[in-house]
């Protein structure tokens, strides 16, 4: 019994360190894709870079150690006198330049469709459920952040913290401001890191093709809770997505009328 309960907390151990290591290694070597196109397209970007450098590497690491061994002194005693190679310097040169052009125009290729979400297209089940302007359009939502939390504000006046949800298939443009400090808005599988700056407005967009929860948190530091300044978005269907904010209009609503009535019973007749 001690050892089968022993094999199974090793067992036990071994698989929540592998899912605790899949989740710190996230990220680690390239951006996090698979939750928007533009993350998807800057994951990419970092991809071509990588491999480019890897070779360069490689076939500088590869010529160092060609030499060291080719040319070391137990072989040679007197070493070679190399005055020069004009084509060699030229063909370098030259490869040097083509890689950095290659780089510069790829990458101006990108941007654009990064930073832009391009036509919004038609979807029918946002279209039935009425969100993003009948399904043809984007939606736009208002990321407020401020020491320590994320407040996000829905077209119908209804909001949230920490958590936004937002519909699957629908083009989300936020708005991105803060009211007190710097701030950077963060969610590594919908794409880059967005600064929130008090009297600035920045904006990015995303479009959440698979429905689940992506996480990330403020990438700037911006107090000493910052660490704690967490958010994620909720995918879910746009009909879900119309319940959701409907009922959460109504919630606010009903509170801020009892607010108000609590208010006036406190500062009527007989009020202090």
């Amino acid at each position: 019994m001690r050892w089968r309960a022993l094999i199974a907390c090793v067992v036990t151990s071994g698989a929540l360190l592998a899912e605790g290591g899949e989740r710190a290694w996230a990220g680690a070597l390239l951006p996090e894709r698979g939750g928007s196109p533009n993350a998807d397209r800057i994951a990419s970007l970092y991809t071509v870079v990588l491999v480019l450098a890897a070779l360069v590497f490689a076939g500088v690491a590869v010529t160092l150690v060609f030499s060291l061994v080719r040319y070391r002194e137990r072989r040679n005693q007197v070493p070679a006198q190399i005055r020069g190679n004009t084509r060699l310097e030229i063909a370098w040169t030259v490869a040097a330049s083509g890689l950095i052009v290659f780089l510069a125009v790829f990458s101006f290729t990108k941007l654009s469709a990064i930073e832009h979400p391009g036509g919004a297209v038609a979807n029918p089940a946002a279209a039935e459920a009425g969100v993003g302007d009948g399904g043809r359009g984007a939606l736009h939502i208002d990321v407020v952040g401020r020491q320590y939390v994320w407040m996000f504000k829905y077209p119908n006046g209804a909001f949230s913290y920490t958590e936004m949800v937002a519909p699957v298939g629908v083009t989300v443009e936020l708005d991105i401001v803060s009211v007190d400090v710097a701030h950077s808005w963060w969610i590594p599988k919908l794409g880059g890191k967005f600064d929130a700056i008090p009297g600035y407005v920045n904006n990015t967009w995303f479009r959440i093709e698979r429905a689940g929860v992506y996480t990330g948190q403020c990438a700037e530091l911006c107090g000493r809770n910052h660490a704690q300044m967490v958010a994620q978005v909720r995918g879910v269907a746009p009909a879900a997505y119309a319940r959701w904010v409907a009922r959460q209009k109504r919630m606010i609503d009903a509170a801020n009328a009892t607010a108000a009535r609590e208010h006036r019973g406190t500062t009527g007749p007989g009020g202090p």
